[in-house]
């Protein structure tokens, strides 16, 4: 089953986009307002379903006295394109490919040479796979950010909403984070039923905690930092949702 992407998963992939090497998992958890064990078990995650595929190193190449970057755009038989990229890849001096869905200019290669002899010397290998080379040119900078849409809305913290889902027949379930303070933590869900603290439309489907996955029961005791999924028969109203700490 193919991972949900939710805000907690998406501020990781944000902050690692910014500086992978200078991100501390205690950093983004107090943001999310979830413990550091829940931000290292979701690096997990995202690594083991591919999403977070590395942590790639950003060298200036050209700052290395006589080094060059160039990139080759090639054509390659759309049948073809992956294997051949794949096979660009084993060439010594390409750093990076990257596979386009489009007829003609469909492989981005980008290769590093210590002068004109190895770039050309490249040019050959790929024209021997059977790669026609487009076009190419001298890469003289490359700057990278992370997906701003993955990061925080504004400066301010808070817990927040970090996933939602409608289903048929207008029942939703919505997950959000249990702030420190909130009127519902560090009581359990039956004594947050009975004070009215759970509305009567929500029930509590799962929680997560310090990486592990609980399954709730009425002695189940809800914590700050937790990562509660709610499940409604009915459309949830926002306010109804106060008692987690939420915006």
């Amino acid at each position: 089953m193919p991972h949900r992407v939710d805000e907690v998963d998406k501020r990781i992939l944000y902050y690692l986009g910014l500086d992978a090497r200078n991100t501390a998992t205690t950093d983004i958890a107090d943001e999310m307002d979830v413990t550091p064990a829940t931000i290292r078990n979701r690096i997990n995650q995202l690594e083991e379903q591919d999403i977070l595929r590395g942590y790639l190193a950003d060298i200036d190449y050209k700052s290395i006295n006589g080094y060059v970057t160039y990139q080759f755009s090639c054509t390659a038989p759309i049948p073809d394109r992956f294997q051949l990229g794949q096979s660009a890849r084993e060439i010594s001096g390409v750093v990076s490919v990257r596979e386009l869905m489009s007829g003609s200019a469909n492989l981005m290669i980008t290769v590093v040479g210590a002068g004109t002899d190895d770039i050309n010397k490249i040019a050959a290998e790929l024209s021997d796979l059977g790669l026609e080379i487009e076009d190419e040119s001298v890469i003289e900078g490359e700057y990278h950010t992370p997906y701003n849409p993955f990061g925080p809305e504004n400066i301010s913290k808070g817990p927040s909403l970090t996933d939602f889902m409608s289903l048929a027949g207008g029942a939703e379930v919505v997950e959000f984070t249990v702030s420190e303070g909130a009127q519902i933590a560090n009581k359990t869900i039956e004594q947050a039923v009975k004070e009215d603290l759970i509305a009567d439309e929500m029930l509590v489907v799962g929680i997560e905690r310090d990486g592990d996955i609980l399954t709730p029961k009425g002695g189940t005791q809800i914590q700050s930092g937790d990562i509660l999924s709610l499940f409604s028969k009915e459309p949830l109203n926002k306010s109804s949702l106060g008692e987690f700490g939420t915006n």
